[in-house]
């Protein structure tokens, strides 16, 4: 199935987060990563969501999004015209013996040791999901030893923002 990424608007209201995922979670439809935080617009939150349903399935979910009162507003976006970040840290084994290499990989991949103990490196890396598991893949040998990863963020690439439309909740009636 086609990975998706949709990013949605929502009022920033208690129980809209819960709502949104029962929705998914009701038709069978596994989450693969979800974020939300903040918009540009007081009283605005950006739910970035990527789910792996075929086309058909996923129109009738957003059909079923945008039914929702708290919804204000969703878009898909393309992997080719969007740009879409994730973030890990991992703590991985390093000993004195394995440290230097443990560094290298750190350094190929731009990510940066954040703490460092005797025998561990915590990392932090930024990136698209397939960078971040190729990090993973290199760390793995030495051991990982403590792993999390934020669901992905995505704005769409150019100029225009799917809030461009001057959204304001304090308009919308009550």
């Amino acid at each position: 199935m086609p990975r998706h990424t949709l990013s949605v608007l929502v009022e920033d209201k208690p129980g809209v987060l819960a709502r949104v995922s029962s929705l998914f979670s009701r038709r069978g439809f596994n989450i693969e990563s979800l974020a939300v935080g903040p918009t540009e617009v007081e009283g605005v939150s950006r739910m970035t969501i990527v789910v792996d349903v075929d086309s058909l399935l996923l129109e009738q979910v957003t059909k079923q999004l945008n039914k929702l009162i708290n919804v204000l507003k969703i878009v898909e976006l393309e992997p080719d015209a969007s740009v879409q970040r994730a973030i890990v840290m991992v703590k991985v084994r390093a000993d004195a013996n394995s440290r230097s290499r443990v560094l290298e990989v750190i350094n190929l991949f731009r990510a940066r040791a954040v703490d460092v103990s005797l025998d561990a490196i915590t990392v932090e890396a930024t990136g698209t999901p397939d960078k971040l598991e190729a990090l993973l893949r290199m760390l793995e040998p030495f051991g990982i030893k403590e792993l999390v990863m934020s669901g992905v963020v995505a704005l769409s690439r150019g100029g225009r923002s799917i809030s461009d439309r001057a959204l304001r909740p304090i308009d919308r009636p009550a």
